[in-house]
C-alpha cells in the first residue's frame, strides 16, 4: 500500500520514515506528525509509517500504525468505524502461516509466510448490518487474503469462522508448484466471548487445516463495540488462563555476542509425539536449552516439558514438531528426507518473549543435523548444540528422535551420534594397549627361548 493507492475510499495515506528514532527537522518526536496520526508508536531503530484519515460519510474508516522494528514479526492493528465515526470493530494481533505444497517433480515443500504486515490492505472489512455480522478482511503479499467473521448472540458474540487463501501462481513464493491457482482454506473457530468484552490471547493459537498451519498470538479483538469505546474488560483464552508457570531464565553478561553461556541447571527431558490418521508418526525425547544473545547479553531458557504444549504434522517428505509455552510462542523442528533413504533436521523456527518485554524471532531452513537412515531413530545421549544462527543455539540432552516410519508407537533401532561414539574410544584404547603388552611379552619370551637354545649348542 502506498500513498498513491489508498486501501479504501476516503483513506488518505501520508507516511513519514524515521530511521533510528530520529525525526528530520527541528520538531521533537513527541510532536512530529501530531496533525496526521491518531496513534503513534516507535521501537528503537524502527520505521514509523504514519497514516492520515480523511473523514467521509457512510463508509468505514481504518486507523492503523505499523511499526517495523528489529523483531521479525509484524503487528496488525485495525480500528474500524461506522458512518457516525464511532468504533464498531477493533483488533490487534500477529499471525503467520506455514503452507505445505506439492511440486512438479512429486516432492513436497513448505513455505512460511511471516511478513504479513507488509503491503497490507483491509478491503471488505465491515461493521456489519442487520443481515451480516462484522468481519475483518486482510490482503497482503502476492495474492494472500485472510478473513474472520463474527456473529452475535443474546449476551455474547462469536469469532465464527476464519478463511485464508493463497495463490500458487506466485512462482517466487511457490517455486515449481504442481497445482496452480488460488487455494482456499476455511476453518470454523466458534470462540464465544461475552458482549462488551475484548478477547485477549497472548499465547500461541494454532489452526491446522488443508496443508496450512496458521499461527496467531498477541491477539486483542472486540466486535460489536458499544458506544464507540473499546472495552477494558478482558476475556482470556484458555491458554492464557493456564499459562502461570514460567520457564527459568538466566541472564549473564558475556564478552562477545557469539559467546554462548552455559546454564548450571540441566533441563528436564521431555517426551513428545505427533499423530495422524495412521497413529503415531513422529517421536522425540530430549532435554532442551535455548541460548539467546542480544547486545552482548545472553539469556538461557531451559524448557520445562511439564508446562510445554506440543503439536505437529507428518507428510510424505517432511515432518514437524512444534512446541509452545507461556514464554515460547513457538519452537518448530522441521525434518526432511535426504536421497529417499535418510532423514535429517532441516529447519528450525522460533519466536519467544524475552525478559525485557521484547520478542525474539529467528528462522533457518538450511540446517543439517540429526542425520540417520530411514526406518531408524537418531540418538545422542551427550550434550549437542544446534546452531540456528550466531545469536541463537539449542543445546540438546539425552536426545532421541524418529520423524518417519514409526511403527506401533515405538522407536526403531537407533543410530548413535558421533559424540556417543567417543564413549567407545576408552575401551578400544585399553584393549589395544593390552594387546600391545601381550605382543611384547610373547616377543620377549621367544627371543629369550632362542638365546637359551643357542647357549646349549656351544658345548
Amino acid at each position: 500500500m502506498t500513498g498513491a493507492e489508498p486501501a479504501v475510499p476516503g483513506f488518505e495515506a501520508l507516511w513519514s520514515v524515521v530511521i533510528g528514532g530520529v525525526v528530520p527537522g527541528p520538531e521533537p518526536l513527541s510532536c512530529y506528525c501530531c496533525s496526521c496520526c491518531r496513534r503513534l508508536r516507535l521501537l528503537p531503530f524502527g520505521i514509523i509509517m504514519c497514516f492520515r484519515l480523511s473523514l467521509i460519510s457512510g463508509s468505514g474508516l481504518v486507523l492503523l500504525c505499523l511499526v517495523l522494528g528489529a523483531v521479525r514479526s509484524y503487528a496488525l492493528e485495525l480500528n474500524w468505524k461506522d458512518s457516525t465515526n464511532a468504533t464498531c470493530l477493533y483488533a490487534k494481533w500477529q499471525m503467520n502461516f506455514t503452507i505445505y505444497y506439492e511440486t512438479t517433480n512429486k516432492t513436497h515443500k513448505t513455505v512460511t509466510i511471516s511478513d504479513v504486515g507488509k503491503n497490507v490492505t483491509y478491503n471488505g472489512s465491515s461493521c456489519g448490518d442487520d443481515q451480516n455480522g462484522p468481519k475483518i478482511a486482510v490482503q497482503f503479499g502476492s495474492g494472500f487474503s485472510w478473513m474472520v467473521n463474527f456473529t452475535k448472540e443474546e449476551s455474547s458474540y462469536l469469532i465464527d469462522s476464519i478463511s485464508f487463501s493463497y495463490n500458487t501462481n506466485d512462482t517466487t513464493t511457490f517455486p515449481d508448484a504442481k497445482h496452480k491457482g488460488i487455494v482456499p482454506v476455511n476453518k470454523s473457530a466458534a470462540i464465544k466471548i461475552p458482549l462488551n468484552n475484548i478477547f485477549r490471547c497472548n499465547s500461541l493459537l494454532t489452526i491446522e487445516s488443508d496443508n496450512v498451519i496458521q499461527h496467531y498470538w498477541d491477539v486483542h479483538v472486540q466486535a460489536f463495540v458499544q458506544n464507540g469505546t473499546v472495552s477494558k474488560k478482558e476475556y482470556l483464552c484458555d491458554k492464557d488462563k493456564t499459562s502461570t508457570t514460567v520457564a527459568p531464565i538466566i541472564h549473564t553478561t558475556v564478552p562477545s555476542p557469539t559467546t554462548t553461556p552455559t546454564s548450571k541447571q540441566k533441563p528436564k527431558v521431555g517426551t513428545y509425539s505427533v499423530t495422524n490418521g495412521n497413529g503415531t508418526c513422529l517421536l522425540a525425547t530430549m532435554g532442551l536449552q535455548l541460548n539467546i544473545t542480544q547486545e552482548k547479553v545472553a539469556s538461557v531458557i531451559n524448557i520445562n516439558p511439564n508446562t510445554t504444549d506440543f503439536t505437529g504434522s507428518c507428510h510424505p517428505q517432511t515432518a514437524q514438531l512444534r512446541l509452545n509455552s507461556s514464554i515460547i510462542k513457538y519452537l518448530e523442528f522441521i525434518f526432511a528426507m535426504k536421497n529417499e533413504n535418510r532423514f535429517y533436521l532441516k529447519e528450525v523456527n522460533a519466536s519467544m518473549f524475552l525478559a525485557n518485554g521484547s520478542v525474539f524471532s529467528i528462522a533457518n531452513n538450511n540446517l543439517s543435523y540429526w542425520d540417520a537412515p530411514l526406518g531408524s531413530s537418531y540418538m545422542c545421549n551427550k550434550e549437542q548444540t544446534v546452531s540456528v544462527s550466531g545469536t541463537f543455539q539449542i543445546n540438546t540432552f539425552d536426545l532421541r528422535v524418529q520423524p518417519f516410519n514409526v511403527k506401533e508407537g515405538k522407536y526403531s533401532t537407533a543410530q548413535d551420534c558421533s559424540a556417543d561414539d567417543d564413549n567407545y574410544l576408552v575401551p578400544i584404547a585399553v584393549g589395544a594397549a593390552l594387546a600391545g603388552v601381550l605382543i611384547l611379552v610373547l616377543l620377549a619370551y621367544f627371543i629369550g627361548l632362542k638365546r637359551h637354545h643357542a647357549g646349549y649348542e656351544q658345548f
